[in-house]
């Protein structure tokens, strides 16, 4: 699979630091926000192809940041990270256009392959409107 733009959008840097070198070792172009409007800030300089997005943020919640990227990109795959007592806002995001969602705290190797999925997905829409990745 080719190299791939991630943007990961978490208030807590001790999650990120790791996911960010872990990730960086999969051979993807890794970028990070601590929130939400860091995050538009960074996709107005810088396109994206993926986003993991945190529910639960102090600046903006995932669900307004997630409504305004898809207004900067539509084409933005986003992958939404949750917690227990914000499932429902995940679900939230799915209606709203996020490509997926996992609950924290995510395996490694399943976020990865989600990661490969939204990107295929991406890919695909651009070439045409008629794909669909398998599961979606």
């Amino acid at each position: 699979m080719s190299r791939f733009r991630v943007l990961l959008v978490d208030d807590e840097e001790g999650f990120l630091a790791p996911l960010v070198k872990r990730l960086s070792k999969r051979k993807l172009d890794v970028s990070w926000a601590t929130g939400g409007r860091e995050a538009l800030d960074k996709m107005r300089n810088s396109p994206v192809d993926v986003v993991v997005l945190d529910v639960k943020m102090p600046d903006l919640d995932g669900i307004t940041t997630l409504a305004q990227m898809k207004k900067l990109d539509p084409s933005v795959e986003v992958i939404m990270l949750t917690g227990h007592a914000s499932l429902e806002a995940a679900m939230e995001g799915m209606r709203l256009g996020a490509f997926d969602y996992l609950m924290k705290p995510a395996d490694f190797d399943e976020l990865f392959y989600k990661l490969e999925d939204a990107f295929k997905r991406k890919v695909c829409q651009e070439k045409t409107s008629e794909c669909s990745i398998a599961g979606n």
